[in-house]
């Protein structure tokens, strides 16, 4: 972390564009700091239209350590404590990772590639999730892990923004250029106009009701094409999801939809008996070296490119943005100024 020589205008209104979980944190940082926040959504309050509707909402720091570079480790573990400070009743019952036989090397190839976990055996499985009773014979247990439901948490940030004096306009989209103090641009794939390299990275979700499986965390199943996961949601709902999809297309197909659901039975039989609520996908913004960055131009800053990260990144996100416009704080790794 190095000094600016120049700090910004701390004084000055700031306006969050993007009401998604990038901007969100955004808006709940600075409004608790004391700024003047307005937090701009051109959708209207339930943001069906948003990336983050599609969202899996794990807080995986430790698992995604299989394909990340260190920095997403960095910000991940320090998203946890401002999880954990600013939404006190977020779950952290951890993550479990599993494997059938026929894909025993891809689990223990995970496990040398992370960290912050310990194998648990048969009976520690079943303690911890009895749905999975019988069904593996070794787990990775990632105890420090969390994971929220985004349709959930994302209006309870946006009350607290609220609650903390900020103000919140939906239906809402100025242009940055126009805004009169510090504007932060946390449009994802619609900031196209000021990051012509983004792309979109697809992740394909399938939600499912049913009483016979109840899980108090999110499962990883290793799988030959994606990696696969399984998340409690309220209401004996379930996410089976897959994360990233080098396509642009907003549609799931048959043979995703069939490999997804062909996972969970594996999984669990009693998935064959559960009830489709849901299929859907959302579109990830992401650079070309996957990693999230911070463009400052004088008193504009646009927060892009969290790619799967969203929901781990974008609080830490946050209080970078917040420690540049109120002390000059530049991270090296994160940040770039024009």
């Amino acid at each position: 972390m190095l000094q600016s020589s120049q700090k910004m205008r701390g004084e000055s209104p700031v306006a969050v564009i993007g009401a998604g979980i990038a901007g969100a944190w955004q808006a709940l940082l600075f409004a608790k700091a004391g700024h003047a926040v307005t937090l701009h959504e051109r959708d209207g309050e339930a943001m069906t239209q948003a990336t983050s509707h599609w969202a899996g909402g794990m807080l995986a720091p430790y698992c995604e350590q299989d394909g990340s570079e260190p920095v997403i480790t960095r910000l991940g573990l320090r998203s946890l404590d401002l999880w954990r400070e600013h939404v006190p009743d977020a779950p952290f019952n951890g993550s479990l990772v599993v494997a059938h036989p026929r894909d025993r090397s891809d689990f223990e190839r995970f496990a040398r590639m992370t960290s912050g976990h310990r194998r648990i055996q048969g009976d520690e499985v079943r303690d911890l999730e009895p749905s999975l009773d019988g069904r593996f014979r070794e787990a990775l247990f990632f105890a420090d892990e969390g994971h929220v439901e985004p349709r959930r948490v994302l209006p309870e940030l946006h009350a607290r923004i609220r609650a903390a004096g900020g103000a919140i306009a939906f239906g809402s989209a100025p242009d940055a250029r126009d805004i009169d103090g510090i504007a932060i641009d946390c449009r994802g794939l619609a900031a196209r106009d000021t990051f012509p390299d983004l792309r979109g990275v697809k992740g394909e979700e399938i939600i499912v009701e049913t009483s016979e499986i109840g899980l108090s965390r999110p499962v990883r199943l290793m799988h030959p094409r994606w990696p696969l996961y399984i998340i409690p949601r309220d209401d004996n709902q379930i996410m089976i999801g897959a994360t990233s999809i080098e396509r642009e297309d907003s549609g799931v197909s048959v043979r995703s939809a069939l490999e997804l659901l062909s996972a969970a039975y594996a999984v669990h039989p009693a998935f064959g008996e559960a009830r489709i609520v849901e299929i859907g996908s959302g579109l990830r913004p992401a650079f070309p070296d996957n990693l999230p960055r911070i463009a400052i131009d004088k008193d504009h800053i646009a927060v892009n490119g969290l790619y799967r990260h969203g929901f781990l990144l974008a609080p830490a996100l946050a209080e970078l943005t917040l420690g540049y416009v109120t002390r000059g704080e530049i991270d090296n790794e994160v940040m770039q100024c024009r």
